[in-house]
């Protein structure tokens, strides 16, 4: 049995974003296609994607390459956040939540999403308008769950009070703690599962990103404060200590990362994405990983929230989220 009661096995999913959105241009189609069937072969059975990613290619993907196995995985998506007329727009209105469900379902060619998302709080809109519209959508079967992502433990209680959350899904990583001022707890006191997106620090605890200089143009780390020139090279040096533990226990880095989470918590579901069919397989192993209290102290100790450099997002990116900050 799952230890988590509303999602699928394993304890690992696939976050689809950067197969076309985010991370410097999307791969080709083809390619995006072979990598999510290697995926599902390998055993991955919980793929999360959005309205947003890639303007709607990313579901298109999803869907054209696990229609066929519709009934064999678990499927997340997301709602409240799009490009509209080439801008990112947020809303929450009950009317465009079932739009773009609707829509959603046509690109991912199945007739129920098994968890949908608002992607994020519409600060004009009560947390309860649009909790209350996707629990309609559950009501009327074209999706199995209501989700949320980025919001406090206080709009999560909210938005439960109207209608049932069964997940939230946030940033959570060794660099990014906001998860555990008050959001993890709110989540045990109401049996809700935390689904930690970008597990690897967007690459940072993985070692394979050396220089910033690199990234390509359109790569959204470039507006983020903790990947400028100065800030990554001292966040950086906070490695060594981790490396040599991931070395000592007989780990790659990014099993690491994961492994920290999974055996933080038996709640949390980490959802770490990429293009490597390779890195998706060390990924998946990860769940087999427990890590001791000792490790996990030391991983705790190594990487804290006052001593990584730069803020996880820029003002304008900042404003966009409800999530608690230090």
């Amino acid at each position: 049995m799952s230890k988590h009661p509303h999602l699928a096995n394993p304890d690992i999913g696939l976050g689809c974003m950067n197969l076309s959105h985010a991370y410097g241009s999307p791969v080709a189609e083809e390619q995006a296609i072979k990598a999510l069937h290697a995926a599902f072969e390998m055993g991955y059975r919980h793929f999360d994607t959005a309205t947003l990613y890639g303007g709607g290619n990313n579901e298109l993907l999803v869907g054209k390459a696990l229609k066929d196995r519709r009934d064999e995985f678990f499927l997340a998506s997301k709602c409240g956040m799009a490009m509209v007329d080439g801008k990112k727009e947020i809303n929450g209105r009950p009317e465009n939540i079932r739009k773009q469900c609707e829509d959603s379902l046509k690109r991912l060619q199945t007739d129920h999403i098994d968890l949908y998302y608002l992607h994020r709080l519409d600060f004009n809109v009560p947390i309860e308008e649009s909790a209350g519209a996707l629990g309609d959508l559950v009501k009327e079967g074209k999706i199995g769950a209501v989700g949320l992502s980025e919001v406090s433990a206080e709009t999560l209680t909210r938005a439960h009070n109207e209608f049932p959350i069964t997940a939230i899904q946030s940033e959570y990583s060794l660099w990014t703690r906001n998860p555990e001022i008050a959001v993890l707890e709110a989540c045990k006191q109401l049996d809700i599962t935390f689904v930690a997106f970008s597990p690897l620090a967007r690459g940072f605890l993985t070692g394979t990103l050396k220089d910033v200089a690199d990234l390509e143009e359109k790569d959204i780390r470039n507006n983020m404060p903790r990947f400028n020139t100065e800030h990554y090279a001292n966040n950086l040096a906070l490695l060594n200590d981790y490396f040599a533990l991931a070395k000592d226990i007989g780990c790659t880095p990014a099993q690491l990362a994961l492994a920290w989470l999974t055996s933080k918590n038996e709640n949390i579901v980490p959802i770490p994405g990429t293009r490597s069919v390779n890195h998706m397989r060390d990924n998946l192993t990860a769940s087999q990983l427990t890590l001791d209290a000792k490790q996990m102290t030391l991983l705790d100790e190594m990487l804290r929230q006052d001593n990584i450099h730069g803020a996880r997002y820029n003002a304008v990116q900042q404003k966009e989220i409800d999530t608690e900050e230090f």
